[in-house]
Parts: C-alpha cells; sequence; structure tokens
C-alpha cells in the first residue's frame, strides 16, 4: 500500500513539473512573440506631404536620409546613376490630376520618383512602377517621363534631405530637392480654368447655384465683369448686411471703372462690418474705400 502511494505521488510530481516546463515555455514562447512586435526607429526618417494643386492634389512620399558625414553626390551616390531620391523605397508621387513637369505632359497617376546626379544638371524620372524597393529592380523602359533641370549647389549644407514645394498657386508650383550642398527644382503646371468654367456653367444649372464663388472667380481670371457683377449681387441677396459681399462687389465695380460705386459700396462694408464686429472686413473694405477714393 505504501509503495502504490509513493509510486502516485511520483508520478504526480512528473505531472507538475512537466506542467511548470510546459508553462515556462509558453512563457518564454509569448516573450518572444512579444519582443516581435517592438517598434524601433527608422534609421531614414519618411515624410508624406500633400499639396493642394489646380482642382486636384500631389501627395509625395519620400524617405529621408542623413548626410552623417559622407561625401553624397559623387560619392555615396555616383553621379550618372540612377538614384532612388531618397532611402528605402523608391520615392513616390501622385498626382489626381493631369500636369506638364518642365513643359511636358504627364498624366494622373502614381509614379516612381528618381533622378540622375549630375555637376551640372540633373535627369528627374517618372517611372511607372510606383511601388519597388530602391532602385534595384529600375527599368529605364518604364519610365513615362524624363525632363532635366539645372543642378544648384547650397551654401549652407543640409543634413536630413528634404524635399518641398514652394511657389505654389492655383496652376504652378515648384518641387524641391535639397541634401548636402545640392539642390534642384522641378516647375510643375496645370490648366483648370477650362474645367472650372465648365463647372461653373454646370452648376448654374441647379438648384443652388454659386453665385459668389463665380462671381470671385470670374474677378481674379479677368473674365465677363458685367456677368461677375450680377452673380455677385444675386448673392448678397442672402445676407444683404454681410460685409464681405460688400468688399467682392465693391471690388468689381471698381474694376469696371465705377469708382463712386465702389466707394459707396465699401462704405457700406465698413458700416455692416463695424455693427458686426469683424476687424478683418472693416479694414478690407477701407482699404477699398481707400482706392477707390484715389
Amino acid at each position: 500500500m505504501r509503495k502504490f502511494a509513493q509510486t502516485k505521488n511520483n508520478k504526480a510530481m512528473k505531472l507538475s513539473i512537466k506542467s511548470i516546463v510546459l508553462f515556462v515555455a509558453l512563457l518564454g514562447a509569448a516573450d518572444f512573440a512579444g519582443a516581435q512586435e517592438v517598434k524601433f526607429p527608422q534609421a531614414s526618417s519618411g515624410q508624406t506631404i500633400i499639396q493642394d494643386f489646380g482642382l486636384g492634389k500631389i501627395t509625395l512620399s519620400y524617405s529621408r536620409p542623413n548626410v552623417k558625414g559622407r561625401k553624397i553626390f559623387g560619392g555615396m551616390e555616383p553621379m550618372g546613376k540612377v538614384w532612388r531620391n531618397g532611402a528605402n523605397a523608391a520615392t513616390r508621387i501622385k498626382f489626381t490630376e493631369a500636369v506638364k513637369i518642365e513643359g511636358k505632359d504627364l498624366p494622373a497617376g502614381e509614379y516612381g520618383l528618381f533622378s540622375i546626379p549630375g555637376k551640372n544638371e540633373w535627369t528627374i524620372i517618372f517611372n511607372k512602377i510606383a511601388d519597388q524597393w530602391g532602385a534595384y529592380e529600375y527599368k529605364e523602359s518604364d519610365d513615362v517621363l524624363r525632363v532635366k533641370v539645372k543642378t544648384i549647389t547650397l551654401k549652407d549644407k543640409v543634413e536630413t534631405l528634404t524635399m518641398l514645394f514652394s511657389a505654389v498657386s492655383e496652376t504652378s508650383a515648384t518641387l524641391n530637392m535639397m541634401w548636402e550642398n545640392s539642390a534642384y527644382g522641378i516647375n510643375i503646371t496645370t490648366s483648370i480654368d477650362e474645367k472650372v468654367m465648365g463647372n461653373i456653367a454646370e452648376a448654374m444649372k441647379g438648384e443652388k447655384k454659386p453665385y459668389f464663388a463665380a462671381a470671385q472667380y470670374y474677378f481674379q481670371h479677368g473674365k465677363d465683369l458685367k456677368q461677375a457683377l450680377a452673380w455677385v449681387t444675386e448673392a448678397e441677396k442672402s445676407d444683404p448686411k454681410a460685409p464681405w459681399f460688400k468688399l467682392w462687389k465693391g471690388r468689381i465695380q471698381l474694376k469696371m471703372g465705377d469708382k463712386a460705386a465702389a466707394a459707396i459700396t465699401a462704405q457700406q462694408g465698413i458700416d455692416a462690418a463695424t455693427a458686426q464686429k469683424v476687424d478683418e472686413y472693416i479694414r478690407l473694405n477701407s482699404e477699398l474705400l481707400a482706392e477707390a477714393k484715389k
């Protein structure tokens, strides 16, 4: 009987040891799985820029390496060789509308943005394969567009690769790249007038007519000012005391050469803005009044 009890206890102990070993193993596996999920900082940080442009957007995604005391162009990145325009995955650029790059047509779409550094000029490449790692599988046969731009030498070193949009207007912008002591700028343009005019014509057939926005567009883009005045007058009926309607109506009248009418409208705008305590439109209508009285 005693022997049976001892045997039973031994089995129980073995079972307990097995349970402990299994528990420790599972705990270790859990720790290992958890370790796989640990996040580490990227050596080259990523950046995505979304720029409104024309009637659409430009989205640029790239990785930003640092110089770290290295010789970059003509060293780590050889002159005359295709470069991913950043680190890690190739730089990607997406246009929601068709554009012109340095005067050359580029359809809407997403592209891999590559470049070839040069002492005096850079070749900028838009490749139809947007999703690729580095330039290892880059193929010239997949290029959609190539343009050349001048090399810009920077007096001060830029440690972190920087890309940005500058000189942005409704229909033009410059995409700049700066790293180490080299830079370039790509001129991007688009045409929106035909589309906007078509959109205005179609919208005026509907119930909610964009009188105010259409009047502003006509004023800013040298269209029919009589039509612009008629539209802003219609917009004014929705809120006769709105100082912004007065401002734009007065601007149109002044551009049409009717200084007397513009002065009256500007004064009405000042009075309305004063009553509503809207300082910005007191200032803007006051500037309009001063111009009308010259």
